[in-house]
């Protein structure tokens, strides 16, 4: 019912109960029906036999009065038969043939005895009812037999069933009709709630503030939660596109400046070297362009999406090992310290090599030129593996933690793009870590990346 309306669901939530309530009661008076209609006609029939009786003593077993002729014309909606005969079989009064009894013979003991049976093919119920008298000088038991077709009392029954379903069909369709009207006007504050969100451009994602019922203001405040978060979202991918444009323009610039430079080459050496530096800039263009991409890509990935166990000391002995020509080059000695055994999380590995080397590449960057040696060590603290990236270097002023951390954000002027520590910070966040920046040590910095272990019960 996931299509129907929401009226129409809270109509037949309301109506179907009804229903099963009616059934119940309607079958209840079918039987109860029944039981009343057999016991009113049962009695009507002995009724009937006690009058015959009455008149056949009264008048010497000749006739029956007016008054019961009339009773037996119609009783309880219809005709009723009646036999009577002698304590010796002899025939006195009424019909010549009395019903006969459908189950076993009829004993002729009991005083009054109630039977279904069979009159010239018709169903009939019958009593039989014995009763000793003197009539016309003969002195026993004189046998009254009444009888009336079992047809008069079905249409009773029917009767009085078919008032019975009326009247609860009408009451459950004036409920329906009265319920039908409820829920609309019950659900009138949601349907001006709907109205109103559609008459909003799509550029307005301002909190709804419409008073509303208090069964729905748990949806609009999660409505409203809603717009907030797409609303930062949006201000974020605006932000990205204009800080990256401005970004990418210097590099891009000096890309083409390069470009011209080795074009306008007064001799084969000055090309050359204009050549090398051409490409120097188009490989920091290139490195800004792919960090930016990877940023968006952590930041769109959903937080904990993640299913396949990484294995952290194998992949720090990579990155350090690719970085060591680089940190040779500049008299930097860089070390791993893996610590005892394996140490696995559940994570995105491409994020998170990038997010170790971005640490390790800022290091040897922002280190100074006093810089001597960086060392990653892989440690493991309750639930989290903690991997440490630290250096010798200048240092951070606590100050500048903030603006480091930012998209594009560095201490000082430097070669790097200002987004090393914000993909770090993002690949953290997305895996259900933390990154921290430690700036009390004596000499240098030291930053934290914490993540969730995979096998925390190890």
């Amino acid at each position: 019912m996931t299509s129907t309306s929401l009226r129409l669901r809270l109509t037949l939530i309301i109506l179907l109960p009804l229903l099963a309530i009616g059934a119940a009661v309607g079958a209840w008076q079918v039987s109860d029906a029944r039981t009343k209609a057999a016991d009113l006609f049962d009695r009507s029939l002995l009724s009937a036999a006690l009058a015959i009786s009455a008149d056949v003593a009264l008048s010497n077993g000749d006739a029956i009065s007016l008054e019961t002729t009339d009773l037996l014309q119609d009783t309880s909606g219809g005709p009723v038969f009646y036999h009577v005969y002698a304590p010796d079989g002899i025939y006195v009064l009424g019909y010549a043939t009395p019903p006969v009894s459908l189950d076993a013979p009829i004993g002729s003991e009991e005083e009054v005895t109630f039977f279904d049976g069979r009159y010239h093919s018709r169903d009939v119920r019958v009593l039989r009812y014995r009763s000793v008298t003197t009539i016309d000088g003969i002195n026993g038991a004189f046998t009254y037999t009444v009888w009336q077709d079992v047809a008069v009392r079905s249409a009773f029954v029917q009767d009085l069933v078919l008032r019975t379903f009326t009247v609860i069909a009408v009451l459950i369709g004036s409920v329906a009709l009265v319920v039908w009207f409820g829920v609309s006007l019950g659900l009138r504050p949601l349907l001006d709630l709907e109205d109103a969100i559609s008459r909003r451009s799509s550029d307005d994602l301002s909190p709804i503030r419409r008073a509303v019922p208090p069964e729905t203001r748990g949806l609009v405040t999660r409505l409203n939660t809603l717009f907030g978060q797409v609303e930062r979202t949006m201000e974020a991918q605006t932000a990205l596109i204009s800080n990256a444009a401005h970004q990418l323009r210097n590099p891009i610039a000096g890309v083409l400046a390069m470009a011209e430079a080795v074009q306008t080459a007064p001799t084969q050496v000055a090309m050359q070297d204009r050549t090398e530096e051409l490409l120097h800039a188009a490989r920091r263009a290139s490195d800004l362009a792919n960090k930016l991409l990877t940023l968006e890509r952590v930041r769109a990935a959903p937080e904990g999406a993640f299913d396949s166990t990484l294995e952290m000391g194998a992949m720090i002995n990579d990155i350090v090992d690719g970085f060591q020509p680089k940190a040779a080059a500049r008299g930097v000695r860089i070390s791993a310290d893996l610590g005892p055994g394996q140490t696995n999380v559940v994570a995105d590995a491409v994020m998170v090599e990038e997010a170790i080397t971005n640490l390790v590449d800022n290091a040897l960057k922002h280190g100074g030129a006093a810089l001597s040696q960086v060392q990653v060590r892989l440690t493991r603290q309750g639930n989290n593996a903690v991997v440490s990236v630290a250096d010798d270097g200048v240092g951070l002023d606590p100050a500048d933690i903030e603006t480091v951390l930012s998209r594009f954000g560095q201490a000082s002027p430097g070669e790097g793009s200002g987004l090393g520590l914000s993909i770090a910070e993002a690949v953290a966040e997305r895996h259900g870590g933390a990154l921290h920046l430690d700036t009390d040590q004596q000499r240098g910095l030291a930053v934290t990346l914490r993540l969730p272990l995979a096998d925390v019960s190890a």
